[in-house]
């Protein structure tokens, strides 16, 4: 990887608002990491590094970087972290690693795929990126930008693993060597695409029976069936089941109406 040259400025300023004014500015905050030194906070050029990053295959950046203001010569910089902005896309926040030339590194490289493989193009499949980027290890001039790895001869059914990628020289491909990363798989047809929508489809007495049940746990239990319903306007005591209370209400009348039927029997037998 071929070192770009970048200036960065010191930065005193590291509240929220001052940050925020910072960008209003058209400078990008930014910490410079390293083994042998303290993390110092910086303020970079948002032009200088978009038009690096324009001209750049990736993100993975090996810079000059000459600080302001610092009696230090060049330090050899990677860029290990860029933020952007959700919506707008505008840098918000940079790390810089600093790194030594002859100290190996580990970086996350992108891979992008040559060529139409033979299964698209005869058979109708799919190519299928499992992995996007992948970990290697090198001395920081000899990174690759990104790994291209030709995928014309892969039929249906057929992948690349991490073991067959062949990395540059001087560099060491990291990670299982197993893991799939580039695959061709077999077409989708209709039919199948009709079984998976009908297997996401939920049946209308499915959701009926769903209501039905949370209905029945907010109103509560449910009268017993052959139960007489409650009178109307009658009191009912909380959780007490509508058939209970009826039978109750009947027995306090029938006990009431039975001394007063005697009553009235008493004084006619006086008369006689």
């Amino acid at each position: 990887m071929k070192s770009v040259p970048l200036t960065a400025y010191p930065r005193a300023l590291s509240r929220r608002a001052a940050v925020r004014k910072l960008r209003a500015q058209g400078r990008v905050p930014a910490v410079i990491y390293g083994r042998q030194i303290k993390p110092q906070n910086l303020e970079l050029n948002r032009l200088d590094l978009e038009n690096l990053l324009h001209h750049a295959v990736s993100e993975n950046l090996l810079l000059d970087l000459t600080v302001a203001e610092d009696g230090r010569a060049k330090r050899l910089a990677l860029v290990q972290e860029i933020q952007h902005h959700p919506l707008s896309g505008m840098l918000l926040h940079v790390d810089l690693h600093e790194v030594s030339e002859t100290e190996k590194v580990t970086v996350m490289v992108p891979v992008e795929s040559v060529g139409e493989a033979a299964g698209v193009k005869t058979s109708g499949g799919v190519l299928e990126h499992v992995l996007f980027k992948i970990k290697v290890r090198a001395l920081p001039n000899d990174l690759p930008e990104m790994i291209q790895v030709d995928v014309s001869h892969l039929e249906i059914g057929q992948g690349i693993h991490l073991g067959d990628i062949k990395a540059p020289p001087g560099v060491e491909v990291l990670g299982d060597k197993h893991i799939s990363v580039l695959a061709v798989a077999a077409p989708v047809t209709e039919a199948q695409e009709a079984a998976a929508a009908a297997e996401a489809a939920v049946a209308p007495g499915e959701v009926e029976m769903i209501k039905e049940k949370k209905e029945d746990l907010v109103a509560g239990a449910a009268p017993a069936r052959g139960a007489a319903p409650p009178a109307k306007g009658a009191p009912t005591a909380k959780g007490a089941a509508p058939g209970a209370k009826a039978g109750e209400k009947a027995t306090e009348k029938t006990a009431e109406k039975a001394p007063e039927k005697g009553a009235e029997k008493k004084p006619a037998e006086r008369k006689k």
